[in-house]
């Protein structure tokens, strides 16, 4: 119908003739109230803005020197940083003449790479940056797959026995 024709049907019946997808041909229009027209778009942004996951950057502080434990504790929590979809910066700190075993920190954050294949890509190779060595993991979507594969695989092989 003409837009004349529908403005007359919405002032008849109280309310407002609102253009929904102006880039249509024709364009579609609806007769409703405005209020809560506009408020059911702020419902759904509001719904959509919920569903969605910021990526944050997760630190980890290691020590040229640091146990096996901790390195252990701190690699658990880097794979939960990389499977909540949250990026991670290992940051080695060299403190006083530690800065002059460099070799230390770089095998320390070798091992974390290898141990963090499963879960990361390597977004930023190891790099000094002052009494600093830092190096940033991305979480990989296809490791998480191929994470959950496994882990169903070693469910249903405990399943079996």
């Amino acid at each position: 119908m003409s837009p004349r024709e529908a403005l007359v049907i919405a002032v008849q019946k109280g309310k407002d003739l609102i253009e929904v997808v102006p880039n249509a041909n024709p364009p579609v229009c609806k007769i409703m109230d405005f209020g809560k027209f506009k408020y059911e778009i702020q419902k759904k942004e509001k719904l959509q803005k919920k569903h969605q996951h910021v990526s944050q950057l997760k630190e980890l502080r290691f020590h040229p020197n640091t146990d096996t434990h901790d390195f252990d504790f701190k690699t658990k929590h880097a794979i939960r940083f990389l499977e909540e979809g949250d990026k991670v910066k290992a940051t080695v700190i060299f403190k006083g003449r530690e800065v002059a075993y460099k070799e230390q920190g770089e095998i320390l954050l070798r091992e974390l790479t290898e141990k963090l294949a499963m879960y990361s890509k390597v977004d930023q190779p190891p790099k000094m940056e002052g009494r600093y060595m830092i190096m940033i993991f991305t979480p990989d979507k296809t490791a998480k797959a191929r994470v959950e594969k496994l882990k169903q695989e070693q469910e249903k092989a405990q399943a079996q026995s």
